[in-house]
């Protein structure tokens, strides 16, 4: 008897574990995650000059610390500053610094394949996945704001996206990367915000996605979207609609692929 009555506690313990499982997942997210893809880039390695002066001016007018425009609420300060890839990481550079923080760094790195150095599917899927789970189990993060700086074709791709880009690496006979890719739109379940596009247009580099969350549920509760603009001495910057093409003189965009 007694053993069975040890059983039952037992149990009782791991279905109370289990039932309050999704009430921690909740305690531990974020309140805001400020969401932005990395600068114009020059390859797989560097940022090109357009780029570079993207990131000072996204540390001078909206993210750094005394942000001309800061989009941080009163009295908000960045918990943690995230990238995955080298683009990322020189892009946020400059804002962790002036906050005097380290970038969390999910790392994933250019490697060699054809005729050239390329960042690998497989990869960004897997240290995106990492990403998110801390984002939403990280006991220090729960209830603050997330800089978060990511690859595009990870923030959101659509299914035919996607499908296209198996049948090109197909054509090439290249096997080594999936099909199916893993995104913070569906991780983060964003789908369940009105308004969240669900797809980042390839020449689109000027925008922030907004995402909070509600306290109780851990679920994202509000997305807004905001485009970058900047005054001097970055006024040249392109600011383009979503979706559209970056506009300028051509030397502004020496160097970017």
């Amino acid at each position: 008897m007694r053993s069975l009555h040890m059983a039952a506690r037992l149990l009782a313990g791991i279905i109370l574990a289990a039932s309050t499982l999704p009430a921690f997942e909740a305690q531990a997210a974020p309140a805001r995650i400020i969401l932005l893809r990395h600068g114009e880039k020059a390859g797989p390695w560097q940022l090109c000059p357009l780029g570079m002066e993207r990131a000072r001016a996204l540390a001078a007018y909206y993210l750094g610390r005394n942000a001309q425009n800061s989009l941080f609420r009163p009295g908000e300060t960045p918990k943690a500053i995230l990238a995955i890839s080298m683009h990322t990481l020189d892009t946020i550079s400059p804002v962790a610094q002036s906050w005097e923080m380290p970038v969390t760094f999910y790392s994933a790195m250019p490697e060699p394949r054809g005729d050239g150095f390329h960042l690998s599917a497989k990869r960004l899927g897997a240290r995106t996945r990492e990403a998110v789970r801390d984002m939403l189990t990280k006991p220090e993060w729960a209830g603050q704001t997330l800089v978060v700086d990511w690859e595009h074709d990870h923030i959101a791709k659509t299914d035919l996206d996607r499908d296209r880009m198996a049948a090109a690496r197909d054509a090439a006979k290249d096997v080594s990367e999936p099909a199916e890719r893993v995104t913070l739109y569906d991780l983060l379940r964003l789908d369940r915000l009105a308004g969240v596009p669900d797809t980042w247009p390839g020449d689109t580099y000027d925008y922030f996605w907004i995402i909070d969350f509600d306290a109780q549920t851990g679920q994202p509760s509000a997305f807004a979207m905001v485009k970058q603009v900047f005054g001097p001495p970055f006024a040249h910057i392109p600011h383009n609609d979503w979706g559209k093409r970056e506009a300028g003189a051509p030397a502004s965009r020496a160097g970017c692929t």
